[in-house]
C-alpha cells in the first residue's frame, strides 16, 4: 500500500468514523489536561461547522489529539516551575529567551502549539460568518495591502510559500500590520509583535481533505474566517 492509499483508507474510515460516533454537529467540550495548570479551551461551534472547506473529522483529530497533545505536554514541561505555571501561553512565549535552558525548547514546541491554536480556534467561524473586516482592522488592512485581496495574496503566498510545518501571520509590528511566516509552533510573541490571525499550514490541518494540495487549503479558509473576532483582536491590541 502506498502512502497515498493509506492516507486515502485513513480518511475513509474517519468520516465513517464521524458517522457511527456522531461527529455532525457535535461540540468539542473543555477537556482539562491532567496534572497541570494550562487546559485545552472548548471549540465555540461543531466539528462540522466549517464544512465543506473545513472538515469535521479533520476539525476534531486537531483539536481534540493535536492541540490537546500540546496542552499534555506543556502541563509536563512545567511541572517543576511553578513560576512558569502561572503564566499565560503567551505570556510563556513573550519569555521565552528567559526560561530555564532544560525546558525552554518544550515551552517553544507544546506552548507555542498551545497559543497558536487557541487564538486560531477563535479567528474562524461558521460558514455564515462575517465576510469583510470591520472598522479599524478594514481601515489598516486598505491603508497597509490596499484592500482584502491584496492582503490575502500575500497572507497565503507566505503560508503556501513556508517549508515544512508551520504559519502564515498577519501580526501587528511596532504598530503596523505585516505579514510573516514562521516555522512550526513559532510564535509572533516571541519576536516582539502580536498575531492577529494566522493560517495552520502543518499537514494535520488539512490532509485528510487536501492531501498535497496545500493552495486549495489555503485558499478555503479565507471562507471561514471570524471578522468580527479578529476586528475586535485588532481593536484591542491596538489599544494595548
Amino acid at each position: 500500500m502506498t502512502r497515498r492509499d493509506l492516507i486515502s483508507a485513513c480518511a475513509a474510515a474517519g468520516a465513517a468514523m464521524g458517522t457511527v460516533f456522531g461527529l455532525k454537529g457535535q461540540a468539542a467540550a473543555p477537556a482539562p489536561a491532567p496534572n497541570g495548570p494550562f487546559t485545552l479551551p472548548a471549540l465555540d461551534y461543531p466539528y462540522d461547522a466549517l464544512e465543506p472547506y473545513i472538515d469535521a473529522q479533520t476539525m476534531q483529530i486537531h483539536h481534540d489529539k493535536h492541540h490537546k497533545a500540546y496542552v499534555d505536554n506543556l502541563n509536563k514541561a512545567v511541572v517543576n516551575y511553578p513560576e512558569l505555571q502561572k503564566m499565560t501561553p503567551d505570556q510563556l512565549m513573550a519569555n521565552l529567551p528567559n526560561t530555564p535552558e532544560a525546558v525552554r525548547t518544550a515551552i517553544r514546541n507544546q506552548g507555542g502549539g498551545h497559543a497558536n491554536h487557541s487564538l486560531f480556534w477563535k479567528t474562524l467561524a461558521k460558514s455564515s460568518g462575517s465576510t469583510t473586516p470591520k472598522g479599524e482592522l478594514a481601515a489598516d488592512i486598505n491603508k497597509t495591502f490596499g484592500g482584502v485581496p491584496a492582503l490575502q495574496d500575500k497572507l497565503s503566498a507566505a503560508s503556501i510559500g513556508t517549508f515544512g510545518s508551520g504559519w502564515g501571520w498577519l501580526v501587528v509590528d511596532q504598530g503596523n500590520l505585516k505579514v510573516i511566516s514562521l516555522p512550526n509552533q513559532d510564535s509572533p510573541i516571541t519576536g516582539g509583535a502580536h498575531p492577529v490571525m494566522g493560517i495552520d499550514v502543518w499537514e494535520h490541518a488539512y490532509y485528510l481533505k487536501y492531501q498535497n494540495r496545500r493552495p486549495e487549503y489555503v485558499k478555503a479558509i479565507w471562507n471561514v474566517w471570524n471578522w468580527d473576532a479578529i476586528s475586535e483582536r485588532y481593536a484591542s491590541l491596538k489599544k494595548a
